[in-house]
């Protein structure tokens, strides 16, 4: 592995950056046809008054080798609070070389100086490959728990209600 690899928080800056990630990582997912984020909302919620995420870039000789886009959360049980990982994305020519593993790290770390209680994240079923990456680190499937997601209409008819 590369010793010029460097993790650093991404800046207003590399918002163009991080939205090609979006979309690359979107193509991978398969859900292309999901991405509506545009430079100037992530721009207003990544580095405006009210951040509801923060970013980190790796890159590798000043090239972008991926990302990880996270937000704290609180565990009721711990009473402490954690931290979620929304997305981790390593471009496909940097994959298998370690890159992912450091960006992980580099998010434990800071859980770790923020005295959070964990670090947790979703991957796609599907993704045997990525399972079998975070296993291999350490991390246990949290297969008792189903994800559910209210959005698009759903919501707004669920915020009107009661």
């Amino acid at each position: 592995m590369n010793t010029s690899f460097e993790i650093q928080p991404a800046t207003e800056a590399d918002v163009p950056t991080i939205l090609e990630l979006i979309r690359q990582l979107a193509e991978f997912e398969r859900l292309s046809h999901e991405v509506v984020a545009t430079e100037e909302g992530l721009r207003a919620t990544l580095f405006g008054a009210r951040p509801g995420a923060e970013v980190v870039i790796g890159r590798l000789a000043g090239e972008v080798v991926g990302f990880a886009l996270f937000f704290p959360s609180y565990s009721t049980f711990l009473g402490r609070p954690g931290l979620y990982l929304e997305d981790l994305f390593v471009r496909t020519k940097f994959r298998g070389q370690g890159y992912g593993a450091q960006l992980l790290g580099h998010l434990a770390r800071i859980c770790i100086e923020r005295d959070y209680g964990r670090l947790e994240w979703s991957v796609l079923d599907w993704n045997q490959r990525a399972i079998d990456f975070y296993k291999a680190l350490g991390a246990q499937p949290m297969e008792e728990w189903t994800v559910f997601r209210v959005t698009g209409e759903a919501l707004v008819k669920l915020g009107s209600s009661g």
